[in-house]
């Protein structure tokens, strides 16, 4: 099942997200969901709140960005759960979006490396490190389980020049190629 994706204004986007019940029956499905999702939308990640689910959960395909880890290539993994230990390394800017902020990109800065603890979709516990694209990637997700954005990371007068365009999504003025979800008006 494809979800709409969730636009920038929506509230569960800045909540903080609840840990993913340990006895749901429904975690193999929502990572199958999350992933034919994040795929349609040629997302390379999707963190529960973007389909308007207050859970911390969220799924990467960072094999689609070239990426080269110590395996040659990226990874694809769902992350219960997730906890960052660590963040370490240089630090370094890479040109972001996101797909609940389509048509928006910023250069941001972040550290090269991240040590993390999570559950696989069969509770299976992981403590891994990653590094470069792959680490960019779960550090963008894990924002999401936060309530933050990459947006929230641009400053002065590059925020200010948004500032329109992001009121312009959460209105609904923005063409996508995936179903969205836009915040009620009132």
């Amino acid at each position: 099942m494809i979800y709409p994706i969730v636009a920038y204004g929506d509230n569960v986007l800045r909540q903080e997200a609840q840990d993913f019940p340990k006895d749901s029956e429904e975690l193999t499905s929502l990572v199958e969901n999350m992933y034919e999702t994040m795929y349609n939308a040629n997302g390379v990640g999707l963190a529960a709140p973007q389909i308007g689910l207050s859970h911390r959960i969220f799924v990467i395909d960072s094999t689609q960005m070239g990426d080269n880890n110590k395996e040659g290539k990226g990874v694809k993994r769902a992350f219960i759960n997730p906890e960052i230990l660590d963040e370490y390394g240089n630090e370094w800017s890479f040109e972001e979006g996101c797909l609940s902020i389509p048509d928006v990109h910023a250069d941001i800065i972040r550290p090269e490396k991240l040590t993390i603890h999570y559950y696989d979709e069969l509770w299976n516990e992981h403590e891994e490190e990653f590094d470069d694209l792959t680490a960019r990637v779960i550090q963008h997700e894990y924002d999401h389980l936060d309530g933050v954005l990459f947006t929230d990371y641009i400053k002065g007068l590059k925020k200010q020049m948004l500032r329109s365009r992001l009121v312009g999504i959460s209105k609904g003025n923005v063409k996508v190629g995936y179903r969205m979800k836009f915040p009620v008006k009132k």
